[in-house]
């Protein structure tokens, strides 16, 4: 993403971040992820509308290695 010139390396330090954020939250069975139950019973609401799709520039894409 940096690399194309997607997102800041701020950005990228704040998406690191908060990866490492949740993942603490999914070891420790804290924050939102405290209730497992909760999770396992939630299911797409078929209303809701489908999520927006990626311009096709980004879809197309490929990695960088």
């Amino acid at each position: 993403m940096r690399r194309l010139g997607i997102a800041t390396d701020t950005e990228h330090q704040a998406v690191d971040s908060a990866r490492d954020h949740v993942l603490a939250m999914l070891a420790e069975r804290s924050g939102p992820f405290a209730d497992a139950a909760a999770w396992t019973a939630w299911r797409w609401n078929p209303a809701w509308p489908a999520p927006p799709r990626l311009p096709q520039s980004a879809a197309e894409a490929q990695p960088v290695p």
